[in-house]
């Protein structure tokens, strides 16, 4: 069957000097680096959902992209052309997983039983595809945003109807990805959360959702899921306030329901952004908890104050953020996903392969220039002597709980004008960590 991308090239790595348009010069799959392969750091995949999905339209205009499966007269016809062309495009590009939303895959039928049955029978043309091609399922996950049912929520919803017709679309779904051999399941609470406190029961709501994440987490284990649950957070849009704002809140609402030990976070650089922080900081706070799981690699424009999803293009901004995986040990099985989507007037198949090839280069260069960083050195030494103090005997005593406030007080006494001020040296540190790009 031919396809829309049957014209393109397959990406090759080409070297830091290439020219060629399509040549990878920094993605080498097999490289090592600090011990292990750069797919084994990257994990990298495409995302189905803007890939294949995507249409150009926004709030003020009508699509602009025309591919061939928008305009089957049957939605499953449609689904069929879809997936074959998604996996010649993902042939063409080399990377070793996808990820997808139900109705990214499949379209939903008049009932619930009627769209898991269309999931079904596409998930049949997805594994044929999956078995030619060799391209693994990183994650799977459930669309409980984009349908009038979940316009207050879904395990949030006032209605306790449309939390089970949640419940049971999250369950077929987590089962397809169990089926598909997915490493992961992610959970996105696109709309879990409120435009206004006048008509939202703070309380009652954290409760349902913890509720709902626990049955997930209690369904994972009954069937033999083996992957990693993943919330992916983000503070606000397409609702005022998001439950689950950033790093640090999910592992609040996390401890708060006895899931910090069975839940992770699958990051998106432009919701970090949306929510105050860097990239780097969510992926080293997820790193210190202990929860990093996956990452969506994108980013925001800076004069745009909302999730715009564009392609990865500034390696040295996001050598940062490798540097907080390396530091993290990787992300386990988790990996990295292009969240993002060509721009409106980018219409031609070609502009979706630049796209991927410029943010899977981008990636690979910045984990290049975190693996310099580390081979150095010197950043994480001066870090260390930083905090050497900790290590002292005084240092110790207070962590093991072995000085109370008298004792510390009395330390403090006995150390006279007390301790000077020493300089944190922010700049000389920048200008080292920028050294490297």
């Amino acid at each position: 069957m031919s396809t829309a991308f049957d014209h393109l090239p397959h990406l090759r790595y080409a070297g830091p000097d290439a020219t060629g348009p399509f040549a990878l010069r920094h993605y080498d799959a097999n490289r090592v680096v600090l011990g292990r392969t750069m797919a084994d750091w990257l994990r990298p995949s495409v995302a189905y959902w803007h890939s294949f999905v995507g249409t150009g339209a926004d709030p003020f205009g009508a699509p602009t992209m025309d591919r061939p499966w928008f305009g089957a007269a049957d939605g499953m016809e449609g689904a069929r052309m879809k997936a074959g062309a998604a996996f010649a495009f993902m042939e063409r590009l080399g990377l070793p997983f996808f990820c997808f939303h139900d109705r990214d895959v499949a379209p939903e039928g008049a009932t619930l039983r009627e769209s898991n049955a269309n999931l079904d029978r596409m998930l049949e043309v997805v594994q044929t595809h999956m078995a030619r091609t060799g391209i693994a399922l990183l994650w799977g996950t459930a669309n409980l945003f984009s349908h009038p049912r979940y316009m207050a929520g879904a395990a949030t919803n006032p209605d306790p109807e449309v939390f089970a017709f949640a419940a049971g679309q999250v369950k077929h779904v987590l089962e397809a990805t169990h089926r598909l051999g997915g490493a992961n399941y992610v959970l996105w609470g696109g709309r879990e959360g409120y435009d206004t406190l006048l008509n939202t029961d703070l309380a009652r709501e954290d409760a349902q959702l913890g509720r709902f994440l626990n049955l997930v987490v209690e369904h994972k284990h009954r069937i033999g899921f083996k992957g990693t649950i993943l919330i992916e957070p983000k503070p606000m849009e397409p609702t005022k306030h998001q439950y689950d704002r950033d790093v640090a809140t999910v592992y609040g609402f996390l401890a708060r329901h006895g899931l910090a030990k069975e839940v992770k976070v699958n990051i998106e650089a432009n919701h970090a952004t949306l929510a105050g922080h860097s990239f780097e900081h969510e992926i080293a706070t997820a790193g210190a908890l202990g929860i990093l799981g996956s990452l969506d690699m994108n980013r925001g424009d800076p004069q745009n104050g909302w999730d715009t999803d564009q392609f990865p293009n500034n390696a040295q901004d996001l050598s940062l953020a490798m540097l907080e995986v390396v530091r993290a040990g990787g992300l386990g099985t988790g990996g990295i996903n292009f969240d993002a989507k060509i721009r409106r007037q980018s219409i031609d198949a070609e502009d979706l392969m630049h796209a991927h090839a410029g943010g899977l280069d981008c990636c690979a260069r910045a984990l290049l220039i975190a693996e310099r960083i580390v081979q150095d050195g010197t950043l994480d030494r001066l870090r260390a002597e930083r905090y050497a103090g900790w290590d002292s005997a005084t240092g110790r005593a207070i962590l093991e709980g072995r000085m109370g406030l008298d004792a510390l007080a009395a330390h403090a006494e006995a150390g006279g004008a007390g301790p000077m001020p020493r300089s944190g040296r922010q700049e000389a540190l920048e200008n080292l960590a920028a050294r490297f790009a």
